[in-house]
């Protein structure tokens, strides 16, 4: 049987946000086991294009992907090659900007979901686009979320948001005109911007806040300040080494002396229990998330089996 091509369309109508948490907090036990191999981004770049590339490989799916996408000033375009280990078959080709939306998304649900105390119910969101609302969502499947605040430079795009995702969600979306707004105050603070430059002041936040960091992944960008680095008790990466090459966010930090490398621990070993996300202890605690294909890789394989058992996608003749 030749590889299976699947669109956005397959993506959206397999694959749900509860699902994608289930089976990305798998992958990160599993890394944590050694049964699997993440290979941070890469970019090739030429006058208005950029190619990334990452790839990961899972002994425990029998499974390894390649994601590439590629973004010009017309947008970007999103595709995961997914390949049978067992034969070297390529066994999937699938449309990855809906799935990449949800994993990001999942990725931050696992961190929410040993890093934050469980009776959160108020969260400050920043960002009003694609990527924000999946955070949204998928907080909102892991805690017992009531009330948002959401910030945006653009008052029509957080109000439309607000609305949007209230209806969507069944939850009180408060729009903000004022950044402290969503960060003052607030037990729990995502960011899921474009920005490059901080959206927020560390000093705004509360003591025993929980910040997800998940916009910026390249060195020249930064959602939050080296503040809010120097006050976090407990820093966890997605990958500390993926954080290394495209955490634009510890940059300042770095060059001011508050923080080294050997402070954060990776997700990994927060979800098999080797590190503590500290939950349960009080003083800031920091999430960052650059994005990684074994996250991919993880609702990849999930599309795949999914689309076999409802018969979806293409069969094309690779």
């Amino acid at each position: 049987m030749g590889a299976l091509f699947l669109t956005e369309q397959d993506v959206s109508e397999l694959l749900d946000i509860r699902s994608t948490i289930k089976v990305v907090d798998a992958a990160f036990r599993q890394w944590a086991d050694g049964k699997l191999e993440n290979v941070p981004r890469r970019r090739a770049q030429s006058t208005g294009f950029v190619l990334h590339s990452m790839s990961a490989a899972a002994e425990y799916l029998s499974l390894a992907c390649w994601k590439q996408y590629a973004t010009t000033r017309a947008g970007a375009r999103f595709h995961v090659g997914l390949y049978d280990t067992t034969n070297g078959n390529l066994a999937a080709l699938i449309e990855a900007n809906r799935l990449g939306q949800l994993r990001t998304g999942a990725a931050t649900a696992v961190a929410v979901g040993y890093m934050a105390a469980q009776e959160t119910s108020e969260m400050g969101l920043f960002g009003a686009g694609y990527q924000a609302e999946s955070q949204l969502e998928a907080v909102a499947a892991v805690l017992p979320l009531k009330r948002v605040f959401v910030y945006s430079r653009d008052a029509n795009r957080r109000e439309a948001f607000a609305e949007r995702m209230a209806a969507r969600l069944n939850l009180e979306i408060e729009p903000v005109d004022r950044p402290q707004l969503a960060a003052e105050e607030v037990p729990l603070v995502v960011t899921a911007t474009s920005s490059r430059e901080p959206v927020f002041s560390g000093e705004w936040l509360d003591e025993n806040a929980l910040v997800c960091a998940v916009g910026s992944n390249w060195l020249h960008k930064a959602e939050i300040d080296s503040v809010t680095v120097r006050r976090a008790d407990h820093i966890v990466c997605d990958s500390i080494e993926a954080c290394q090459h495209e955490a634009g966010d510890f940059v300042e930090a770095i060059e001011r002396g508050n923080f080294s490398w050997d402070r954060a621990v990776n997700l990994a070993d927060v979800v098999a229990g080797r590190a503590v996300g500290r939950s349960h202890a009080p003083g800031i605690r920091l999430f960052k998330s650059v994005g990684l294909a074994m996250e991919d890789l993880a609702a990849a394989a999930e599309v795949l089996k999914r689309a076999h058992l409802e018969g979806r996608g293409t069969v094309l003749p690779l």
